[in-house]
C-alpha cells in the first residue's frame, strides 16, 4: 500500500493523545511542549503524539 504525504499529514499531523483517558486532541506541537494544552475530558496535561 502506498503512503501519500497528504494522507499522512491529515491523519497524524498535530494530533495528540491523552495518557490518562486516551482522548485524541488536535493542537499544535509547540503548545503541547509549553504545557498550555489540557485534555477536554479529564483536564490532564500529559499528552503524547499519535502512534503511526
Amino acid at each position: 500500500m502506498a503512503k501519500f504525504p497528504e494522507a499522512q499529514a491529515r491523519i497524524f499531523k498535530n494530533k495528540f493523545v491523552c495518557r490518562k483517558c486516551k482522548t485524541v486532541i488536535r493542537t499544535s506541537n509547540t503548545l503541547v511542549l509549553q504545557g498550555k494544552v489540557k485534555c477536554k475530558k479529564c483536564h490532564g496535561k500529559a499528552l503524547r503524539p499519535l502512534k503511526k
